[in-house]
């Protein structure tokens, strides 16, 4: 197979159907000199924690190079770029605007607007200002509340330049990652921890959603959320009963709040002293009105019971991915059918799928013949939700180009788009051009 295809009567073939790509601040832009230290400039320069001892310094330098890169997006054809803010290159260390960093924005926003790509902007994708961190970060309750601020000033700033706003990017990630087991920035350990980062981050997207309906009513307002759907290892009472228990955890911690208003019921099995702070109000602020839920899916994870925990969870099963991820496309069918099942959903829009693959640059191409085939059977994965009555308006590739991958460094490529980092040169890889291929030939 050298092409993406979907069945001829998929609504994905319709010209109503978002397909776009979608990158993050830190992982690509550089540019370091010119925004305040964020946690992972912190985090990166603690020893041992980026696999190969690299930090977001100069990374894909798009900083500089944002005009060709936006080039590079037109010419794959798709209607939307899902890109995200810098909050330490935008916001000044006494709160305010920072002129140099909104236009950097502005001037991307104009080139998209110019294009007709429509930007699917991110408020939060990780990259916390240092001096917030310093103060508590998100296990501070006033960080939720410069995080309202902040997106105040910004979408004020942009104006009418924007389609769509996304709160946050995956605050599983930013909380259980960052704040519980520590592997993330900025490298904390603790599940009282976790669990109150968490429910900070959230109060931060309650109070940002609001200001986006005060400041921004006209764009498609909502969250990213990622998920990592959890399997029984067995049919016996013990297994299932610690999955669910995983998935409330895992999962659910994140998606109940934001749509039910309320935790899942295991907060009750919680030692006291790791739940959550919550004041009066704050469930009612965190469970604002969606115009849209972005959801991320990557793979899945087998659970079992355990003598000593909730739960334990299992290796990866094969097929995997380079990063060492399972490759089971049923999952996200499973998982859209479950969600809509569960709750009243929103509009939904695949806001990350993708695969890293040990690519290889050869003869100036890039047979990711692996990558094309993941994105195959992820694709058919969504038409066959959408065909089960599932509400999915758009997907978006992740990610336009090999950038830093977090705790792996440069490792690890989930680009579409090949990435030298000596010369900064950018190579449309296989699974570029068909992804390309499919969309122009809707």
């Amino acid at each position: 197979m050298t092409s993406l295809s979907l069945p001829q009567h998929s609504t994905m073939l319709d010209k109503s159907f978002v397909y776009g790509v979608a990158t993050a601040s830190f992982q690509i832009e550089g540019g370091s000199a010119d925004r305040l230290p964020c946690i992972w400039d912190t985090f990166c320069d603690t020893k041992g924690k980026i696999a190969d001892n690299s930090n977001g310094h100069v990374a894909c330098d798009h900083y500089t190079h944002w005009r060709e890169d936006i080039a590079l997006i037109d010419s794959l054809g798709v209607d939307a770029y899902r890109l995200s803010i810098s909050w330490p290159r935008v916001i000044s260390q006494d709160g305010k605007l920072n002129p140099v960093g909104v236009k950097f924005y502005t001037d991307i926003l104009d080139e998209l607007q110019h294009r007709d790509i429509k930007a699917y902007v991110t408020l939060y994708h990780w990259d916390l200002p240092q001096h917030l961190e310093d103060n508590g970060g998100w296990l501070n309750r006033e960080t939720a509340y410069a995080f309202e601020h902040y997106v105040d000033l910004i979408t004020t700033a942009f104006g009418d330049k924007v389609h769509s706003y996304a709160t946050l990017n995956e605050p599983f990630c930013s909380a259980y990652l960052g704040y519980e087991i520590g592997v993330h920035a900025p490298g904390i350990k603790g599940a009282k921890f976790g669990r109150q980062a968490a429910h900070h981050l959230l109060l931060a997207h309650g109070l940002g959603m609001k200001v986006l309906a005060k400041n921004s009513p006209n764009t498609l307002n909502g969250i990213v959320l990622n998920f990592t759907p959890c399997y029984s290892v067995s049919q016996s009472d013990a297994d299932l009963k610690a999955t669910a228990y995983a998935d409330d955890y895992m999962n659910q911690w994140y998606m109940k709040p934001v749509m039910d208003g309320a935790y899942p019921d295991i907060i009750n099995q919680l030692p006291i002293e790791v739940r959550p702070t919550i004041l009066p109000g704050d469930m009612e602020i965190i469970s604002q009105p969606l115009d849209f839920l972005g959801i991320n899916f990557y793979t899945r994870l087998y659970y079992k019971a355990s003598d000593t925990a909730p739960y334990e969870e299992l290796a990866h099963q094969f097929p995997r991915t380079d990063i060492g991820w399972e490759i089971y496309p049923q999952a996200l069918t499973d998982l859209l059918v479950t969600l809509n099942e569960t709750y009243t959903l929103p509009a939904v829009y695949i806001t990350e799928n993708g695969a890293a693959m040990a690519d290889k640059l050869e003869n100036a191409k890039v047979n990711d013949q692996d990558r094309l085939d993941y994105y195959q059977q992820h694709l058919n994965a969504v038409h066959n939700a959408i065909e089960q009555g599932v509400r999915v308006h758009g997907y978006f590739a992740w990610s336009l180009m090999d950038n830093f991958e977090w705790a792996e460094g440069y490792l690890k490529r989930f680009g579409i788009v090949y990435v030298d980092y000596a010369t900064q040169q950018r190579t449309i890889k296989k699974s570029g051009l068909a992804y390309r291929d499919l969309i122009s030939n809707r």
